[in-house]
């Protein structure tokens, strides 16, 4: 399968790899949070963990409209087909395969594709990695975090659902989650899902600057190569 551009050159297909979004939520979490999860590596149940030993894990996840699944494949920004990005970007975009974390998130690069056409809506993947971590999928640890990227912008209102709707899912579960990530493309909204809280309180809201998407971008594919 390939690719045609504007310029009618042929892009070939690339293998599809989750690892890109696994190591931006690392780096952007190191970045907004602090030191604590700098040292996290990039495994499997969950996706990133504390090396050696089950101190803190976060699994990485995406959801979106379902509307907005299916149009995917219609975009004009797939693979650098647009005309509109910036052609300071549009080369990365087509070497790296991705476009996350450039410009204004509209953008989708022929690698991020299926990630973003398997994405379930917010409220199914919360439900489906509650169910998980509930039994056991994820093993044991002494914090656990969900981390999901939202292809939409959200306000905080949006985020405020998506907490209170975490936490009545998994108000009598023994093995639940302690935090709750959500990334758009300008914000990281940080959820402490501690019933205990007042929801005023449980809730942050981190703005993220179009200068920190790009770092956080090149860092992973620095990471990569």
């Amino acid at each position: 399968m390939a690719v045609e551009t504007e310029n009618s050159e042929l892009l070939p297909a690339q293998k599809y790899d989750t690892c890109f979004f696994e190591k931006y939520a690392q780096i952007e979490l190191a970045t907004v949070l602090g030191h604590d999860f700098d040292g996290l590596v990039n495994l499997d149940r969950p996706d990133l963990q504390s090396p050696g030993c089950h101190r803190l894990g976060i699994e990485v996840t995406r959801a979106m409209e379902e509307s907005k699944a299916a149009g995917l494949s219609l975009l004009q920004d797939i693979a650098g087909l647009t005309r509109t990005l910036p052609e300071e970007d549009l080369d990365r975009v087509l070497q790296s395969g991705y476009a996350y974390g450039l410009r204004t998130g509209k953008y989708v690069g022929v690698k991020e594709m299926p990630y973003w056409k398997m994405a379930l809506p917010m409220r199914r993947i919360l439900e489906s990695k509650v169910s998980k971590v509930a039994s056991g999928f994820y093993g044991h640890f002494d914090r656990m975090g969900l981390f999901v990227f939202s292809k939409d912008n959200l306000n905080e209102g949006a985020a405020v659902k998506a907490m209170n709707y975490t936490i009545s899912l998994q108000k009598y579960q023994d093995l639940k989650y302690d935090r709750l990530y959500i990334a758009d493309v300008d914000d990281l909204f940080v959820c402490n899902l501690d019933e205990g809280l007042s929801a005023s309180s449980r809730i942050e809201r981190y703005r993220i600057t179009q200068d920190q998407r790009r770092s956080f971008y090149e860092q992973v594919l620095n990471v990569q190569s």
